[in-house]
């Protein structure tokens, strides 16, 4: 009995923020990272919108996202 041949299935395109349409990231074949986007707007991007995990756990963090200074004792 013969295999049933398989339909290649496009790829879909997955949903980006409207700040990021058109985003197409992609890594070749030496580790290196190809984005069709400038890396800089991509930074500001996440800085604005993603917590920094690492330092979420110190005490002057919510001062810093909003962009005030801590006051020197």
């Amino acid at each position: 009995m013969a295999k049933k041949e398989s339909k290649p299935t496009p790829k879909a395109k997955p949903r980006v923020h409207k700040e990021l349409q058109g985003l197409d990231i992609t890594i070749d074949q030496f580790g290196e990272i190809k984005a069709n986007m400038n890396i800089d707007k991509l930074n500001e991007f996440l800085d604005k919108n993603v917590d920094d995990k690492k330092l979420a756990e110190r005490d002057d963090y919510d001062d810093m996202k909003k962009g005030k200074k801590k006051k020197k004792k």
